[in-house]
Parts: structure tokens; C-alpha cells; sequence
């Protein structure tokens, strides 16, 4: 399609866009061998440009809504979800990230549990998909996709995130799975256990799971504060 010199010239001169863009992360089972595993959820470009691709769940920012608002109320009109934990992960400003405008993202990210993924409306136009294999997504989704999970495995050594796919209470083999899914690799199950028991925000609790074959495994809580870093408002 030819663009005029005075297009251009124009679009130089606009300020820039701002818009808002999630990275939903959530466990659900591997199509292959069942166990938990790292998804995001996706929607369908409807119009240019990139119609047709996949994207991140997102939108413009209107005058009358914080960031935070936005990113919300993105989430509920194309995923139907409302994740309880939403937070600002970075700003993606790069000169050539939409071919027809400026446009600067703010990313946010969600943790949400297994029963919260469930809830996500899936259509032609919405659908879930490995986070390590997203495809080839609209603008520069891929890298954000990819600096998100960065993030997120690095945060998993050192702090309390990976209760947020979890309930109140769970076993120590429900943690591990978590570690596992979002790490992409076994972990040995005995050094894992002596861990996290020696952990003090692990509290032992004297209810069991139920309704399992064998002897059924001993039920535990996180007892700390299970947040992310503040606002993260470094840009790029």
C-alpha cells in the first residue's frame, strides 16, 4: 500500500500511542503427558495491523482510566478473566513496533490458579497456548512473551511468587509441580521436600488431601506475604 510523503511526515509529528498489554500465566496439563504446564492465553487480531496473528491480550489506553484500570478491563472484554494478582511488568517502546504508528505498550502480568484459568472464555478468537511456544505472535509480542517468562523463572529462585498458582493450602508435591512447570525441568522430589520444610514461611498444617488411592499427603500454607517486586516502571 503506498504511503504518502505527507503520511509520513504526520505520523513523525503524532505523539505517540500508549497502550496496554497482559502476559496471563497459568498452569494447566500438558496435552502429552498430563502434567502441569506454563500457558498463556492469546487473542485474535481482528483488524490491522497483523490481522489475523495472535497477540497478547491488550488494548489502548482510554483519557478516564489508570493504568491499572486498563489493564483490567482489557482482561475482562477478551479473556473474561479478572485475575487477583495484576502487576506493571515493563514498557515496550521500541521506533518499530507498529508499521502504521508509534505506539508504546505498558505490560502487565497475571498469576492466576488452575480454577481462575478455567474461567477464560476460549473461541475462535481466544485460546490458550504453551508460553514456551507461543508461535509467531502480532508486533513484538514474542519478546515480551519471552522477557516475561525470564522474569518470571528468575523471581521463582528467590521469591514467593509460585503460591499465587496455588490455594490457600497444598502439598509439597503440588509446589514442586509449579517450580517444575515454570522452570521447564524435574527437580529431585527428597532435596525439594527439605527445602521447602526447612523454609519458615511453610507451615504444616493437620489437614490431608482426600480422595487420592494412597495414603494421602499432608496439606500445607504459605504464611508470608506471596508478593511481586512494586510497580516495575523501568522502560525500554
Amino acid at each position: 500500500m503506498y504511503t504518502s510523503p505527507a503520511n509520513v511526515s504526520e505520523r513523525r509529528l503524532a505523539p505517540p500511542s500508549l497502550a496496554i498489554s497482559t502476559v496471563i500465566f497459568a498452569l494447566r496439563p500438558s496435552e502429552s503427558s498430563g502434567r502441569p504446564t506454563l500457558w498463556i492465553p492469546l487473542v485474535r487480531r481482528i483488524r490491522e495491523p497483523y490481522r489475523g496473528l495472535w497477540a497478547l491480550p491488550g488494548g489502548p489506553l482510554s483519557h478516564d482510566e489508570s493504568l491499572q484500570d486498563a489493564a483490567s478491563r482489557n482482561l475482562r472484554e477478551t479473556t473474561g478473566l479478572a485475575p487477583s494478582y495484576l502487576e506493571q511488568l515493563y514498557a515496550f517502546g521500541g521506533l518499530h513496533r507498529s508499521p502504521t504508528q508509534r505506539v508504546v505498550s505498558i505490560v502487565y502480568w497475571a498469576l492466576v490458579r488452575p480454577t481462575e484459568a478455567a474461567l477464560a472464555d476460549e473461541s475462535e478468537n481466544v485460546r490458550w497456548v504453551r508460553a514456551d511456544r507461543p508461535g509467531q505472535l502480532a508486533f513484538d509480542h514474542n519478546a515480551i512473551v519471552d522477557y516475561a517468562l525470564w522474569r518470571l523463572r528468575n523471581k521463582l529462585e528467590y521469591g514467593p511468587i509460585a503460591y499465587h498458582f496455588l490455594g490457600e493450602y497444598f502439598t509439597l508435591a503440588q509446589l514442586r509441580e509449579v517450580y517444575e512447570a515454570v522452570l521447564d525441568r524435574e527437580l529431585d522430589p527428597a532435596n525439594f521436600r527439605r527445602q521447602i520444610k526447612a523454609a519458615p514461611e511453610i507451615e504444616e498444617t493437620d489437614e490431608y488431601l482426600q480422595g487420592g488411592k494412597h495414603r494421602p499427603p499432608r496439606l500445607y500454607r504459605y504464611t508470608g506475604r506471596p508478593g511481586l517486586d512494586p510497580d516495575h516502571r523501568s522502560t525500554t
